[in-house]
């Protein structure tokens, strides 16, 4: 089978936002709290920071099961990885994912401003200057005929979109208001000349929209 460039598990409001506006190092999602956005994942048993036994079965947590399922890379933005901006002030520290982060694949952070690799864990973060179809090339040579993530934020989805370089999309559309940030889109019937697109609700209240190409 074909290797596909996959966006999962990606949570934003009912009205579109990825993100809020005011993105810090204490505040990676700015003015919005990730507990209303991401609450539907974190309740699952099988989510991937959960210390104590328990959560919740049912489709959310096989969703949450199948984030790392084939997947050999991801590609993320580089506000996804920190809060800074322009060239790297400090390399010392090494983004919001501690010292075990959750991708156990490499990472190809696109960023205007290069810094050498480093690893924590299983983990390589690569940092590149390129177009989304050039960074596609370099992820898929590391994912080993594996799938590509694109991990987000928004702004890297919305240009791997631009771009038409997505195969298949899972979004999940949480029941709250943001207001303001980096929005997704206004209606995600904007999508569907390209995409067929099916909406199923969770008990946990948020629609999982998924995407697929016609």
């Amino acid at each position: 089978m074909t290797p596909m460039v996959r966006v999962q598990n990606f949570s934003i409001s009912s009205d579109g936002y990825g993100s809020g506006e005011g993105q810090t190092h204490e505040r990676p999602f700015g003015h919005a709290d990730p507990r209303d956005l991401m609450s539907w994942a974190g309740a699952t048993a099988h989510w991937p920071n959960r210390t104590e036994p328990g959560g919740t079965y049912g489709l959310d947590d096989y969703i949450i099961r199948d984030f790392a399922n084939n997947i050999g890379a991801e590609i993320m933005g580089r506000n996804k990885f920190g809060p800074q901006r322009g060239p790297w002030q400090d390399h010392d520290w090494q983004g919001w994912w501690g010292d075990a982060p959750p991708f156990h694949t490499p990472v190809f952070v696109l960023t205007h401003h290069e810094r050498p690799p480093f690893t924590l864990s299983d983990t390589t973060f690569h940092f590149l200057d390129a177009s989304p179809k050039d960074a596609l090339e370099r992820a898929f040579a590391a994912a080993d005929g594996k799938d590509v993530r694109i991990g987000g934020g928004v702004a890297t989805v919305k240009e791997f979109l631009d771009a038409d370089l997505v195969d298949t999309m899972h979004i999940a559309v949480a029941p709250v208001e943001l207001g303001r940030g980096e929005r997704l889109w206004t209606s995600p019937d904007e999508l569907t000349d390209r995409f067929h697109l099916e909406q199923i609700p969770s008990p946990s209240g948020v629609v999982h929209h998924f995407f697929w190409r016609k």
